[in-house]
């Protein structure tokens, strides 16, 4: 499996459906909260050029929101997108 590294914080809805994702598909990710620490709120924005959370990297491709990985997911890509990174 890819490399997944998830911006989120603790309470986002749009994250915890992201981690609910990736996990009911097995995948180990890397969630890095950015609740209280504002430098890396910052790294997020500057990698993906977004400000809302969650932001996810799967390998070194920026896939987006939840609402992207959903996406990918619903049009049978994200397995694919999963393999091809690993």
């Amino acid at each position: 499996m890819a490399d997944v590294k998830m911006y989120t914080t603790r309470l986002c809805p749009y994250c915890m459906r992201a981690r609910m994702l990736l996990e009911s598909k097995g995948v180990a990710f890397t969630d890095i909260a950015v609740d209280a620490d504002p430098e890396l709120r910052r790294e997020m924005m500057q990698l993906s050029g977004r400000h809302t959370v969650p932001q996810i990297w799967i390998g070194d491709q920026h896939v987006g929101g939840f609402d992207d990985i959903a996406a990918l997911d619903r049009q049978g890509k994200l397995d694919e997108l999963l393999n091809q990174a690993s």
